[in-house]
């Protein structure tokens, strides 16, 4: 008897054996899919993230043109599903022209709005990030995904960055950081503090340098992250330094 090859509706299946109604539930709360939330009309099977992995390790083999369509998918943990087996492909991946590839299907699923919330955005940017290293088009990219008008794209710009920070460049995080810190979208807060906080754990007076021009007006959420990993009396100066600077403006 041939084996049938893996399909999109298998990971489905799989996928569903996990469902749960009232994980379904604490899940729509906790990711904002209400009437004017930030993912409203998301939809989720109430499958947790580790059972998802198991599936995505089950599936990793799954066509292209499968993921295509499970990344089409009105369920949230199927999209995931599928971005955790592109991420995990690109990875493991030692030749460039499939690289290439895959990072180019990354960006279009976060173009055309298939990656449409934070956990989504977060579980594959820093990873797919990889591919902007040492090009000239990576900034170009950068920029441009930072004036969209999509809270997905703007956030995937600055998230990208730890790819640049993890191999010893602090330059694309400060200027994404620098770019987006008047956003007004609270989400955008919280990307723009961890990011600026890993800055600092690879470059202290960078950090400094760049809380000295922008304390005055970075949104009190992105503060926080970004000196929550420094000691509680210079989080207390950075805070106060802050209130300070805002009372003259």
């Amino acid at each position: 008897m041939v084996k049938q090859a893996a399909s999109a509706a298998s990971v489905s299946k799989a996928l569903a054996a996990f469902a749960s109604a009232s994980n379904s539930a604490n899940l729509g709360w906790f990711f904002k899919t209400g009437p004017g939330e930030y993912a409203e009309g998301d939809r989720f099977l109430g499958v947790k993230v580790p059972q998802t992995r198991q599936v995505a390790r089950e599936f990793r083999d799954l066509a292209l043109s499968e993921l295509q369509k499970l990344i089409k998918s009105k369920w949230h943990e199927e999209r995931l599903c599928a971005l955790v087996i592109l991420v995990t492909r690109f990875e493991k991946s030692k030749d460039a022209t499939a690289r290439e590839e895959l990072f180019e299907i990354w960006l279009s699923w976060l173009e055309t709005g298939r990656i449409n919330n934070w956990d989504l955005v977060d579980v594959s940017a820093p990873r797919m990030g990889v591919q902007l290293l040492g090009t000239k088009s990576g900034m170009t990219l950068l920029r441009r995904l930072a004036k969209s008008p999509s809270l997905w794209q703007r956030r995937a710009s600055v998230i990208l960055t730890f790819a640049p920070l993890r191999a010893g460049s602090v330059a694309e995080s400060l200027e994404l950081c620098d770019r987006l810190i008047d956003d007004q979208h609270d989400l955008m807060h919280k990307a723009v503090g961890w990011v600026l906080r890993e800055v600092g754990n690879r470059d202290l007076g960078a950090l400094h340098a760049f809380l000295e021009e922008h304390a005055a007006t970075t949104p009190r959420t992105a503060l926080r992250y970004a000196i929550e990993k420094r000691p509680e009396a210079e989080r207390r100066r950075w805070m106060n330094y802050k209130d300070q600077l805002a009372s003259r403006a």
